[in-house]
């Protein structure tokens, strides 16, 4: 938990999410459809420029399985997504205990935002991040870009090199990918890049 609570009352915090989802080499299987397995979670305090907190909620699929490719890529086994808890019940900690609705957030493009909104409604879940989707949403890839006057948008690995920041942990490990996320976003901060930062 970070130290200003669940409230979102502290208008510098900044929730950074990055998401894994079941995942193939190649087409899925019949009626499979890529679903959430894990949120990572990163609290950054805009105002102090520090990242505060980090957090993992596993997910547990119901119209996939976790395969061997995707073990390989996330480290997540299917026993570990066993354990894991609803996508119901992950949005409601999200708003609950982590200010998801109350303050913004961002994320690494718009994929996690997109898979977010797109499984919410599959599933009948309330979009924990407030309507609309786009309102308090910040593609961080797209400001990075944007800072360093690239032609690509480049992947979180690229961008945290050309930042010339440490890629900590392990990469798509959606607790430790937005724990990376929010050092650029602070790297961002610093440069007055972010918006609202200046």
């Amino acid at each position: 938990m970070d130290r200003r609570g669940a409230d979102g009352g502290h208008a510098g915090l900044l929730n950074v999410i990055d998401l894994e989802a079941t995942c193939w080499d190649g087409q899925p299987p019949p009626g499979a459809v890529s679903e959430i397995i894990e949120i990572g979670l990163a609290v950054v305090d805009l105002d102090a420029r520090e990242r505060v907190a980090r957090h993992r909620i596993l997910v547990r699929p119901v119209r996939s399985r976790v395969g061997a490719f995707c073990t390989e890529l996330t480290g997540i086994t299917q026993a570990e997504a066993d354990r894991g808890v609803s996508l119901a019940r992950a949005c409601d900690t999200l708003t609950r205990e982590h200010g998801a609705g109350a303050r913004p957030w961002a994320s690494w493009g718009d994929y996690d935002r997109e898979q977010l909104v797109r499984q919410c409604a599959a599933d009948g879940v309330p979009f924990p991040f407030g309507r609309p989707a786009e309102r308090a949403h910040t593609n961080a890839k797209a400001v990075f870009t944007e800072a360093h006057g690239l032609r690509r948008r480049p992947g979180m690995a690229r961008a945290l090199e050309i930042a010339g920041l440490p890629l900590e942990g392990r990469h798509h490990r959606g607790v430790d990918d937005a724990w990376n996320i929010a050092a650029l976003v602070l790297r961002l901060a610093a440069q007055d890049a972010w918006p609202g930062s200046c």
